[in-house]
């Protein structure tokens, strides 16, 4: 099992459109082959800040979802609203 961390900066202004997309995205991922979970949280410190967190069966299954069509569409409708580049990062227990 892995963990994927999505580190996203909604450029100023756009948090309350980027909101509204990403809980459309995560009904989506969640119901990809292998993702267990998916929740979005944002940075009580900053709140322009957005993260994702998404629990999957394997490396496998997050990299089938990364290369999706699917998830393609979802980075279109979302880039947008970015002020940089996300950052993903993949974690798995110890």
């Amino acid at each position: 099992m892995i963990r994927v961390l999505i580190e996203r900066y909604i450029a100023e202004g756009l948090e309350h459109y980027y909101d509204s997309t990403i809980k459309r995205t995560i009904s989506r991922v969640e119901q990809a082959p292998g993702c267990i979970s998916g929740e979005a949280m944002v940075d009580t410190n900053d709140r322009r800040r957005r993260i994702v967190m998404s629990k999957w069966t394997s490396a496998e299954a997050w990299e089938a979802w990364f290369q999706s069509p699917e998830r393609k569409e979802v980075i279109t409708e979302i880039a947008p609203l970015l002020e940089s580049e996300e950052k993903i990062t993949m974690l798995e227990p110890q």
